[in-house]
């Protein structure tokens, strides 16, 4: 039996070091990509902040993807409000900081159909007679791939 238990305490003690592990080199990961990405700094300013907040309420709190009423008050929430960039900034700090260029949209739907859209080069939807509503879009193209 005491055996068995110190196989299970050795096991136990690597999964808490590999948790420790995976803890450093996300801090890491994030302090590489803050070097690389000088932009990533303007999200922590108060240019930023206000533009934000102008956003959130002109769309008043609510997702321009879904509909749904957003959450201000925990950042994990599936609704949780997330201001969106239309057009992906990319370090372009004009289209960074224009209103114009931003949305009020859930974390949910950013975390996945918009991430989904930036990396396909369209968005993702149809209008009522199915053809897909985004010109970029293959079909709209001529184009399948």
């Amino acid at each position: 039996m005491t055996g068995k238990l110190k196989t299970l305490r050795q096991r136990v003690g690597s999964i808490g070091s590999r948790f420790a592990t995976q803890a450093h080199e996300g801090k890491e990961r994030d302090r590489q990509r803050r070097q690389a990405n000088e932009w990533r700094a303007w999200y922590a300013s108060a240019r930023w902040r206000d533009l934000r907040t102008k956003a959130l309420k002109r769309d008043m709190f609510t997702c321009q993807r879904c509909g749904c009423l957003l959450v201000t008050t925990n950042r994990h929430h599936p609704h949780a409000a997330v201001v969106n960039h239309k057009t992906p900034h990319r370090g372009n700090a004009k289209l960074f900081f224009d209103l114009k260029n931003l949305e009020a949209v859930c974390k949910t739907d950013h975390d996945a159909l918009i991430q989904r859209e930036e990396a396909r080069g369209y968005a993702i939807g149809s209008g009522l007679d199915g053809m897909p509503v985004d010109p970029n879009h293959p079909w709209n193209r001529g184009t399948t791939g």
